[in-house]
């Protein structure tokens, strides 16, 4: 395994209350010396939630994309709060976002998005015992609920309207969990 590349500079080149732009020298284990961009989120992670009801059905929500400027579907998810560990975040978002709680919430995989440029973490959070709950949460607008059969996803995916890599990543992940009976 080749050795970490050694930090020579740290600057930061811009920020927002979301990011932070660095820009970072680096001194590479043969020598050569260049200096990258990254985005930096602070905090403490976020969570995304792939909760299925009793008629195995996945809920999804229909929310603003300022990104895409358009309405996409997805799944709940959200940032992790601090003094939050992933499983009371993702049972909060999810209360919040799709109007249920979960009485079973465990633990998928961590994924990143862009790590060669972006230091940010999504734990994908797997929500079953599902029962009617509604927080107020932060989003302008009230989102809509879709539920979505777990034995359709393939038609799921091919919805213009359903592109968010993570999302799409996270139902694959559960997928197969669920099959090979974990």
């Amino acid at each position: 395994m080749t050795a970490k590349p050694e930090i020579l500079k740290l600057t930061k080149v811009a920020s927002s209350r979301l990011f932070h732009i660095e820009s970072m020298e680096l001194r590479f284990s043969n020598g050569v010396e260049r200096c990258y961009e990254r985005l930096r989120t602070g905090g403490n992670g976020a969570v995304m939630i792939v909760a299925i009801n009793d008629r195995d059905e996945v809920l999804l929500v229909r929310e603003y994309a300022a990104g895409l400027e358009e309405y996409v579907l997805t799944l709940p998810k959200g940032l992790i709060d601090p003094g939050e560990d992933a499983a009371t975040a993702a049972n909060r978002e999810l209360q919040e976002e799709a109007g249920f709680g979960a009485r079973q919430i465990e633990h998928v995989r961590q994924l990143t998005a862009a790590p060669n440029y972006m230091g940010h973490r999504l734990e994908v959070m797997l929500a079953r015992d599902l029962f009617a709950n509604k927080l107020e949460g932060d989003e302008p607008e009230p989102l809509e609920l879709v539920t979505w059969p777990m034995n359709q996803l393939h038609e799921l995916f091919e919805l213009p309207e359903f592109s968010e890599g993570r999302a799409i990543a996270a139902l694959c992940l559960v997928e197969h969990r669920l099959r090979s009976g974990r």
